[in-house]
């Protein structure tokens, strides 16, 4: 069953962010403060209608701009690859999740490339390999992201595997269908 709850708070928290950090200096609410400051964010995958995608993906502040995602996929086919964003919305409830918008690129580069070309979408992470048992795992920085803050920040967007490897091909890999998707929230 798709849980909708968790999509909605996020959303929600995406416009409550961006007015808790215009006014953060001059509020003293301890809520306003944590979430302008996060160093840790999570997001829980879930499958898109018809799939069996899942799983958890964990992201720290390593430095100023780069964050590490440390991930367990399960449900995925054996031995293959799949395209891997930040997309711009934190929005999963299409049951395609379409509503996740494109790929997040916040200095409007237009390019889709593979991490740590330049330029490219900031929320183009590459590919996840799943093993024999269809299982991915993942732990690697990514320069260019933040959690929270002012530029290229993460949280209140979505997490998206796609169906297919991203070929990192004009406009955004050929990867296919959305497999999971997942809103990327404030960890405790």
């Amino acid at each position: 069953m798709k849980r909708h709850t968790p999509t909605l708070l996020a959303a929600l928290a995406v416009g409550a962010f961006a007015s808790a950090h215009a006014f953060a200096a001059e509020a003293d609410g301890p809520e306003m403060h944590a979430m302008a400051d996060a160093t840790s964010a999570v997001a829980v995958m879930d499958p898109t209608k018809g799939n069996k995608v899942s799983g958890v993906v964990r992201l720290t502040r390593t430095a100023a701009d780069s964050v590490r995602m440390q991930a367990e996929i399960t449900g995925l086919p054996p031995n293959s690859r799949h395209g891997f964003h930040v997309h711009e919305f934190g929005d999963c409830s299409a049951p395609d999740a379409e509503s996740a918008g494109e790929h997040f690129d916040p200095k409007h580069t237009g390019r889709h490339a593979a991490p740590g070309a330049t330029p490219r979408h900031a929320g183009d992470l590459g590919n996840l390999e799943a093993d024999a048992r269809g299982t991915a795992r993942l732990n690697r920085d990514f320069k260019g992201l933040t959690i929270a803050g002012m530029e290229n920040a993460v949280i209140g967007r979505a997490l998206i595997i796609h169906e297919k490897q991203d070929t990192f091909e004009q406009p955004s890999g050929s990867s296919g269908a959305r497999l999971a998707c997942g809103v990327i929230g404030m960890a405790k």
